[in-house]
């Protein structure tokens, strides 16, 4: 029987944002401390406080739900994941694509290094957007004449990243629904595109960026591709938080940045080829419930993230004892009366952050249908869909 939402979130959102506060103490002190004498070292510091707050979300995943990821790619893309810097590009197609990102890197070695291109908003979640932040996010506003430098200035940062790191970029700009797919196919019939049948179209501006800065030091562009068997219901924040289990599929291949054409308009199509390629994939996907060309990969359920849970079970609920003690805080109307304010807002916020995650509630990627248009202008259709 499903466990009732309110039940979870107000003992699951007191723990995460209790100790998302100490995680966030942790990284401005570094930041402002050991960020001026050394960046490097910082960024060490950080990838190992930032784990201590994420692999929180981890477990839900792979102890509370149970969500069951399964990875589809070559022995030796396999191998090198987690060893090499590299762009990941993606759809997105649920709703905790991001996390299930995690999972995979959390197994690879490189979570506290992963990175992404987020929209502005996502920094100000109260600890997890600041904790982004922290770790070297990147975020845009989702207009191109103020993005542009943004992204140039944070992809040049990262050539000395000391560790091996991903950059994921949500190409489509948006999360997967039908209302947005059916909008993207009468933009690709009037412009001329092939019209998608499972994804959306890919805005190429920030690849393009992305490519023409990382190429000299990142080896490999990852793409990936989420998918959900027929059998399991779409992963969501509210059935994580309800012990809810899912089934996420998740295809890799690797290319090789090198390999990428030199001119923006033709690594431009690139990108979209990459896309028509993912479309006739999870065709095929839906035909055989899996992606057929390789073995799955059962990524396991690793003891680490319940390991950390614990302590920080033990810390926090050791520290509000305390506090308590300290303070006489439930001895008087007033402190009772703060402590439900506390609780009260410690749900909001977590009720925020699941909404914040949810397909419908994300801002569809603006298309203008037009006279359809030859493959050189096809470049400039991105300025529609921004």
């Amino acid at each position: 029987m499903p466990i009732s939402p309110a039940a979870v979130i107000v003992p699951l959102g007191l723990l995460f944002f209790a100790s998302g506060l100490i995680v966030n103490l942790i990284q401005a002190t570094c930041f402002v401390i050991l960020r001026p004498l050394s960046k490097n070292f910082y960024r060490r510091i950080n990838r190992f406080v930032a784990e201590f707050l994420w692999l929180e979300l981890v477990w839900i995943v792979d102890w509370w739900a149970g969500v069951k990821i399964q990875v589809f790619t070559e022995p030796e893309t396999f191998r090198l994941m987690g060893k090499e810097h590299a762009l990941v590009i993606s759809n997105h197609k649920s709703d905790i694509d991001w996390l299930v990102g995690w999972i995979i890197a959390q197994r690879s070695g490189c979570l506290g290094s992963t990175l992404a291109v987020m929209k502005k908003s996502s920094k100000f979640l109260p600890v997890i957007g600041w904790s982004m932040w922290f770790s070297e996010y990147l975020f845009l506003e989702r207009n191109w004449a103020k993005d542009e430098s943004t992204l140039k200035s944070g992809l040049q940062e990262l050539r000395d990243f000391p560790l091996p790191f991903w950059l994921a970029l949500f190409v489509e700009g948006t999360r997967f629904t039908q209302a947005k797919l059916s909008a993207a196919q009468e933009y690709a019939a009037s412009t001329g595109l092939p019209v998608p049948r499972n994804v959306l179209i890919p805005r190429t501006k920030g690849f393009v960026s992305a490519v023409s800065h990382m190429r000299s030091f990142v080896p490999a562009v990852y793409d990936v591709t989420v998918a959900i068997p027929k059998s399991s219901p779409s992963p969501t924040m509210l059935r994580l938080f309800q012990g809810q289990p899912s089934v996420v599929h998740v295809h890799v291949k690797r290319h090789l940045m090198k390999d990428l054409p030199e001119a923006d308009e033709d690594v431009a199509q690139w990108c979209r080829d990459i896309f028509v390629a993912k479309d006739d994939l999870l065709d095929k996907h839906i035909a055989d419930d899996k992606f057929s060309d390789h073995e799955p990969r059962d990524l396991g359920r690793p003891i680490k993230s319940l390991l950390v849970y614990i302590t920080w079970v033990i810390v926090v609920v050791a520290g509000t004892v305390k506090l308590l003690q300290w303070s006489s805080l439930l001895s008087s109307w007033k402190g009772i009366a703060f402590t439900v304010f506390s609780l009260a807002i410690v749900t909001a916020l977590m009720q925020i952050m699941i909404m914040f995650t949810q397909s419908e509630r994300s801002n569809p990627a603006k298309v203008s249908p037009s006279k359809p248009k030859s493959r050189e202008e096809l470049q400039g259709s991105d300025d529609k869909q921004e």
